[in-house]
């Protein structure tokens, strides 16, 4: 039994072996790269703990009241807390509002269940007021923390939860679980298989986001244009990309895993390239374009984006970035 989740079994089987045997964990820390399945794992450990119809022990039937509230974290023996956006800063007050109502009994469920997400996001004061429950948690209450890392986390923190590191799966499960449970054709599905890096959460993510994969081409493409471009043109785009913090981050992103696939062609790696649709286009500039100099843009776009989550001057930050890129002779060619 898997929970009516793709992959993680290991996980799965670890949870539901001791919500059977009656050794739950009063805290839990899930953690794995963004979009890999945290909050979902989370969710059905929150559904197999508070189930009205459980088909079997530790399992959730997914269809009672209890587990279709949820599902849709609107039970009201669940709370939910997280910074306001992704990238933003969980407060303490986010925290201390969520110990009074622990301290009240579970209105109709077995637990109250906290699941607090990304908490590498809390601010310090919020993650030392949290101590205290951890310390010494109410009856009938379990906490399930998501974060991208424990090391991200205060020791003390980590020190109290059970900890599950959950791993990006094989590249072959998420495609098949997009074609089997989104509907997804083969090659959408491939793509966003890649893409996501074997992470299903963000696949459906993008999936989901129609805008995504268009604007995803047309960065690329910018990419390769500001390649052949003099430094007018490229401080002109500038102009024109610095003006939303998020977008910029967005179109870096994409531009670094695209030239993280270029060093692992030029490198002859074998590993499997993220930007599989642009795969002839990262052949030719690995052949290009020295081993060297593809890991040096490398590290400037990841400069950049440290500068940009650091709120710097955003047409600065990429001017710098345009500067360091290569300009290709040959991109007539390459291209």
């Amino acid at each position: 039994m898997n929970w009516d989740i793709v992959g993680h079994t290991w996980a799965v089987e670890l949870l539901q072996g001791q919500l059977a045997r009656g050794q739950m964990h009063h805290a839990y820390l899930l953690t794995g790269p963004l979009g890999v399945g945290r909050r979902t794992l989370a969710l059905r450990l929150a559904q197999a703990l508070n189930c009205l119809e459980p088909p079997a022990p530790g399992m959730p039937c997914g269809t009672c009241r209890a587990c279709r509230l949820i599902a849709q974290m609107q039970h009201p023996d669940l709370s939910v807390v997280q910074a306001e956006a992704v990238g933003g800063t969980l407060k303490v007050d986010q925290v201390r509002e969520l110990q009074r109502s622990l301290a009240l009994a579970p209105y109709e469920a077995r637990y109250r269940v906290a699941l607090l997400l990304r908490f590498e996001e809390a601010h310090l004061s919020a993650a030392n007021a949290l101590l205290k429950t951890l310390e010494e948690p109410p009856p009938n209450v379990i906490l399930i923390l998501t974060a991208s890392s424990a090391e991200d986390l205060l020791e003390t923190i980590v020190s109290r939860c059970e900890v599950l590191r959950l791993r990006p799966l094989p590249l072959s499960l998420v495609e098949s679980g997009l074609q089997a449970r989104w509907s997804l054709d083969q090659d959408e599905a491939r793509l966003l298989a890649h893409i996501s890096n074997g992470r299903l959460g963000y696949a459906v993510f993008l999936h989901d986001d129609g805008d995504f994969l268009e604007k995803r081409q047309d960065w690329l493409d910018e990419l390769f244009r500001l390649l052949q471009a003099d430094l007018v043109e490229r401080f002109h785009f500038a102009d024109q990309a610095a003006k939303d913090r998020s977008t910029l981050r967005e179109l870096l992103t994409v531009w670094l895993s695209y030239w993280r696939d270029v060093l692992l062609d030029a490198a002859g790696t074998g590993v499997p390239l993220t930007n599989i649709d642009r795969e002839a286009e990262i052949h030719q500039l690995a052949a290009h374009l020295a081993l060297a100099d593809v890991y040096n843009l490398i590290i400037s776009v990841e400069d950049k984006l440290e500068a940009i989550n650091s709120n710097a001057n955003l047409r600065l930050v990429l001017e710098n970035l345009l500067l360091d890129l290569p300009r290709l002779a040959l991109a007539s060619d390459i291209l």
